[in-house]
């Protein structure tokens, strides 16, 4: 990837779009870092291995791992200036390594195959409060709602075929334009719904024996 603090989008590279300025380039890095499960089932999945001991040693193989591994792709892609398809040859045009790469294509693609059915979750979701669904419905008729989703194969497609829609029109927008932009907007609405969902957390009953949980570790469980 490439920054660039200009507005300008024809780079003597190619005539490749640069991001249009260093805050947008962590946005949209932090994003892909984050993605959903950090969202959506890591609070599950820490709860569940022990509150501040699992997040601890989260923490330290985050450093040891994702760290160096992060570093590594920026040096590659900044250093090719190609995706992760053709980063490699590039840049060892006769290595014999270099089929190895496609292998992050193969990664990229089994990837989007999760993510665009659970964003499609998440627009279905979306509708469905929107049109007052859940308007009044107890925990097991929430679940019933979702189990009655799983189970129409064509109202899963429809949704999933809606977030592969709307991805290609954001990114047939440009990178500055579409993906830049809209990551901005996106990531600031993020931050605004975590913080309000961290004080409206702390406002429940039993918030502080769970903030103890969360955050006092507990290497027994």
């Amino acid at each position: 990837m490439a920054i660039k603090e200009s507005q300008g989008t024809a780079p003597s590279n190619g005539g490749r779009e640069h991001f249009a300025s260093r805050l947008g380039f962590i946005l949209i890095s932090a994003g892909c870092a984050i993605g959903l499960g950090n969202v959506w089932r890591f609070p599950y999945i820490a709860g569940e291995y022990g509150g501040a001991a699992f997040i601890l040693l989260y923490l330290i193989f985050l450093v040891i791992l994702g760290l160096p591994v992060m570093i590594m792709e920026f040096a590659i892609g900044r250093a090719s200036q190609r995706s992760c398809a053709r980063a490699f040859e590039r840049l060892q045009p006769s290595g014999k390594w270099n089929w190895f790469s496609w292998w992050s294509y193969i990664g990229c693609m089994i990837l989007m195959m999760f993510y665009t059915v659970v964003c499609g979750w998440m627009l279905a979701y979306m509708a469905k409060m929107a049109t007052g669904e859940f308007v009044g419905q107890s925990v097991e008729g929430v679940a019933g709602v979702f189990s009655a989703m799983l189970g129409s194969p064509t109202e899963m497609l429809g949704w999933m075929l809606a977030v592969i829609v709307i991805g290609f029109l954001v990114c047939s927008l440009g990178l500055q334009k579409g993906v830049e932009r809209i990551t901005k907007i996106m990531m600031i609405c993020l931050l605004f719904v975590m913080v309000a969902l961290v004080f409206r957390s702390v406002t429940l009953p039993g918030a502080g024996a769970g903030l103890e949980f969360y955050l006092i570790p507990d290497f027994e469980k």
